[in-house]
């Protein structure tokens, strides 16, 4: 039986390219060399835009300006569960790097499925496809 499920803020920061960062995870991380959007557990008494502003500026350095929630993710893994609370981060300040030595980058949004990322995320990589699919029939 998993524990219980773990909640986790998520930003997917856009720059003004369009672009979208990722982080890659250190090897001895769960899901470890697999790149990810930024972001991390939820703390007792936090909110998910506190933790959210929090992580993002502890592990890439960025003071979140403006952003959005989006979507929200659960998923097991055969280790443990997690909810995602994705937000859109439009708006930041401060220039993106690995404050905890991990690789960071920007990529196209459509290069995202080149990239080995959690199993969690893909479901934020079919959210951003189907919104480009929306945005080309307009």
């Amino acid at each position: 039986m998993l524990s219980k499920r773990i909640e986790v803020a998520v930003g997917v920061v856009f720059n003004q390219f369009g672009q979208i960062l990722v982080a890659k995870r250190h090897p001895h991380q769960h899901q470890g060399d697999a790149y990810e959007f930024p972001g991390g557990k939820i703390e007792p008494g936090e909110t998910v835009a506190m933790a959210l502003k929090r992580e993002l500026l502890e592990e890439v350095g960025i003071e979140v300006v403006k952003h959005e929630p989006w979507i929200k993710i659960n998923h097991d893994y055969s280790d443990k569960s997690v909810c995602l609370q994705v937000h859109k981060v439009f708006a930041f300040i401060g220039e993106p790097r690995g404050c905890e030595g991990q690789a960071v980058q920007w990529i196209n949004p459509e290069e995202l499925v080149n990239l080995t990322l959690p199993e969690a995320n893909q479901a934020i990589i079919k959210a951003l496809n189907e919104e480009n699919k929306k945005i080309l029939l307009v």
